[in-house]
Parts: structure tokens; sequence; C-alpha cells
């Protein structure tokens, strides 16, 4: 896939000092969707470098908190931020989720490409799974959930399972995401207060 580098995004989140033209894939979700409010405590997976972090602080206010986790790591310093470099699917990382309980979760997570569309989107649903696997632990009843998913087969029964969990599931596709991209979003609102099924 083609693509400029530098693009109006990209110039725009230069311009208006975040860290990643993302940002404005979760600015575009939240004005959809109005996940963020003053105070909230959120999760956020595949943060780094941290304009997504940056945007949550930003609608959470002085009373926010972010959980940030990435493999690699982030390009942000503030004390209403706690980092852990690690693995999503490392149990330490799980038992760090669940010690509290959260408004939201929301992942940006994307796999290492393979040149294999088959591969590269079985890859992106195996990460969008555990997402929602880290929410049912982690978000309260009443939450959210947003994950990033490269769009193939697996599409239909990763919103079924998410159907289970929260009262509304949305697929969306934000304006700053590339040309030609297969991304999308799943995004699901009011979390229940106990799953119907296993996900």
């Amino acid at each position: 896939m083609s693509y400029t580098p530098q693009d109006f995004y990209f110039r725009q989140a230069k311009s208006e000092g975040y860290l990643a033209r993302s940002v404005y894939k979760l600015k575009a979700i939240d004005e959809r969707y109005h996940l963020f409010r003053a105070g909230m405590q959120v999760v956020d997976l595949g943060a780094a470098p941290g304009s997504w972090t940056q945007y949550i602080l930003e609608k959470t206010g002085l009373e926010g908190k972010v959980l940030a986790i990435d493999l690699q790591p982030l390009s942000l310093r503030d004390n209403r931020v706690e980092f852990y470099q690690g693995d999503v699917f490392d149990d330490y990382v799980e038992e760090i989720i669940t010690r509290r309980v959260w408004s939201g979760l929301v992942s940006d997570m994307a796999p290492s490409t393979t040149g294999s569309r088959l591969t590269d989107q079985a890859r992106s649903a195996a990460l969008v799974q555990r997402s929602l696997i880290l929410a049912q632990k982690g978000v309260a009843t009443g939450g959210f959930w947003v994950a990033k998913l490269l769009e193939g087969p697996e599409r239909a029964s990763l919103q079924k399972a998410a159907q289970t969990l929260f009262r509304e599931v949305f697929v969306f596709r934000p304006p700053a995401t590339r040309k030609g991209s297969s991304e999308c979003f799943l995004i699901g609102l009011k979390k229940l207060p106990t799953p119907s099924a296993q996900i």
C-alpha cells in the first residue's frame, strides 16, 4: 500500500503537539460516541508513542488516570500516567489491569506485519480478542471498549463476542484512516453487568 507519510494529519499532529497522527482516529471516535468525561480512569493498550494517552488526559482532566501498556517505550511523561512496557498476553499485564476497575479500555494495537494479508488479519484479530478479554475482566459496568482491527473473516465473530459484553457495538472507520487500509475500529458501549457467553 502506498501513501504519503507526512500527510495532512501528520502535519496537523506536529502543529498541535501530538506524538502521532493516530490521535485523530481516537478524536473522531470520541466525537461520534462520546467516550470520555472528566475524572475517568482508562486503560490504553498499544499506547506508544503516546498520542492516544495525550488525548485521553486532555479529556479526563486533572483527576483522570491512564494505564498505558506497550511493547515499546512511551514518549510521554505525566504523573497521571502509569506505564508498563510488556506484552498484553503476559499474565502480569492482566494482573496489573485487573487490580482496579476502569472506566474504559482502548486499544490501538497492531501486529507486526508479515506481508500475508490473512496472517496479518488473524494476528490483528487475536489482539482484538485479547483486548476484549481484558475489558471483560477490568472495565466497570457501563464502561466502554475500543479496539483497532484489520478487517478480515474474524470480524463477525469478534462483533458477536463484543455483543455479549456491551449493550451497543459499532464498527467505525475514522476519516484519518489511510486510503487503502483495511483498518477499522470496533466499539463497545455500556458494558453489561454479566456476560451472557464466554469469549
